[in-house]
């Protein structure tokens, strides 16, 4: 998930001699080493194959160089490559796109480096070798990265990987904010074990904000960072820590092996959005306001029917059997038409498969008091209504392919917020009603997150994260989660 709170780094130091505290450093050297040797085996597969495609059995011909040369070599200046775009920067793995973008930015400029020292010696290394080496590598290292990444976010999960032991420093409410949110998403790697707050705050005996400690005030933070083997301060909002303290912090920092990150007061945006532009010796950060439309909404309309019609087309058999396991198992309609709102606040029929008997609504009130969920929505696990390929197709979200059509037509997206009833709509206040500037999706980071697991409140801040923060990029990367989703059956009931 994208984490809601933007923690800036700021260089310390150096470090010279200093280092972060042995446990979490060996933790990370150990990581990096698996990645090293990930790439190395990737990029040496990706030359072996690229030369058996060039050349099966047969000994190339036309080089100058021998490709028992050429071969290491490659290898050697791809992974010399990697490391000068800093891909194995510990402030970015782990978490994040920017490992991903710096990954293949080096392979990419590496492959244009190649071309053009090609071209200019003249040396004559196939450019079908070098054309297969690059693709099969590049390609190869994302989804290691991508798999070396998941490992760490399991282990994370479980307190078992690599995490920074974080002191966050800040006022009360500030400090419990950032709190929460670091501890919603553990695989971040920010793993809080105590809190700083101004003195004022102090009582005469050792204080707890929830579970999480305060270890001093802010005049003896590093000390405080020492004491319970911090490696990152982590800084957030407050009144008493102005630009001229921060600035004395960091050179307190110097040497010690302590990172410093700044959490400012900006949440739920993403990366896209922020420009960090240094004005008049100050870091502002502009925000971007929001796209609802233009020429990115256009083609975002144009891939989301194109799409969903190929996906028609292609689960036509599917959709045929489904229908027929409907007809056969209960007796009703085989679609599922209900009244829902969608963007700007038109309402439209969403189509599903069916999965409940045909008196589902006139039950309803019976099980009201059963709610399992909070807020606006009814979710019951083990809901009486739900028939016995009903129980199936939700399982697996196969009920939710129909809305296919609604995508076709222009009334849904295939990613977005999830699509509300009227009655819910009823009950919106100025914020929920921000979801209905997008059109509702048939996935999203709910999907993806969690489904019915989610808490109300999660729910309607991934809906709104994703209206402010929307991209074709994110779309993508939505949809391919939404596979893992659904394989793993997260949610699904």
């Amino acid at each position: 998930m994208i984490s809601a709170t933007l923690l800036t780094p700021v260089r310390t130091s150096s470090r010279p001699g200093g280092d972060r505290p042995g446990p979490t450093r060996a933790a990370e050297r150990a990581y990096i080493g698996v990645l090293v040797v990930l790439d190395t085996t990737v990029l040496a597969a990706a030359i072996l194959i690229a030369y058996l495609a060039r050349f099966g059995d047969e000994p190339p011909s036309g080089s100058k160089i021998p490709y028992v040369v050429v071969a290491p070599a490659l290898l050697l200046v791809w992974l010399i490559s990697l490391k000068a775009m800093r891909c194995y920067d510990d402030r970015v793995l782990g978490y994040g796109a920017d490992e991903y973008r710096r990954v293949s930015s080096a392979s990419l400029r590496l492959a244009g480096g190649i071309a053009i020292a090609g071209y200019i010696a003249d040396v004559g290394v196939s450019r079908g070798f070098l054309a297969i080496s690059f693709a099969v590598g590049a390609i190869g290292l994302e989804v290691a990265r991508y798999a070396a990444r998941k490992r760490l976010h399991r282990a994370r999960d479980r307190g078992a990987g690599w995490s920074r032991k974080v002191l966050v420093v800040g006022d009360t409410a500030h400090v419990l904010e950032l709190v929460h949110t670091l501890r919603r998403e553990p695989y971040a790697g920010y793993q809080v074990v105590g809190a700083s707050i101004p003195d004022a705050l102090l009582a005469p005996v050792p204080q707890r904000l929830g579970d999480v400690p305060v270890v001093g005030s802010f005049r003896d933070i590093p000390e405080a960072a020492t004491a319970i083997g911090a490696d990152t301060v982590a800084v957030t909002a407050s009144g008493s820590l102005t630009a001229t303290r921060l600035r004395r912090l960091g050179w307190q920092l110097e040497g010690t092996g302590v990172d410093l990150v700044v959490a400012p007061a900006l949440t739920d945006v993403a990366g896209p959005r922020i420009h960090t532009r240094p004005v008049a010796g100050l870091p502002l950060i502009h925000v971007e306001a929001p796209e609802f439309r233009g020429a990115r909404k256009l083609v975002k309309g144009l891939v989301d029917r194109s799409l969903s019609l190929l996906a028609l087309l292609l689960l036509l058999p599917v959709l045929v059997v489904i229908a027929l396991a409907i007809k056969l198992d209960s007796r009703g309609p085989v679609l599922f038409r209900q009244v829902r709102v969608g963007q700007g606040g038109e309402e439209f029929d969403v189509f599903k498969f069916r999965t409940m008997v045909v008196n589902a609504d006139d039950l309803l009130a019976e099980l009201a008091a059963r709610n399992e969920t909070d807020g606006l929505m009814f979710k019951m696990r083990d809901d009486p209504r739900v028939t016995r390929t009903g129980r199936l197709l939700r399982k697996w979200s196969l009920d939710e392919l129909p809305q296919l059509a609604n995508v076709l037509l222009g009334q849904m997206s295939l990613v977005g917020p999830r699509p509300p009833l009227p009655s819910e709509v009823a009950r919106y206040d100025g914020d929920l009603a921000r979801r209905l500037l997008v059109k509702p999706g048939m996935t999203g980071l709910w999907q993806v997150s969690g489904r019915s697991d989610l808490s109300w409140e999660d729910g309607i801040r991934l809906d709104l994260y994703y209206v402010e923060n929307w991209s074709l990029a994110a779309d993508l990367t939505i949809l391919w989660k939404t596979f893992g989703a659904v394989i793993h059956r997260r949610g699904a009931y």
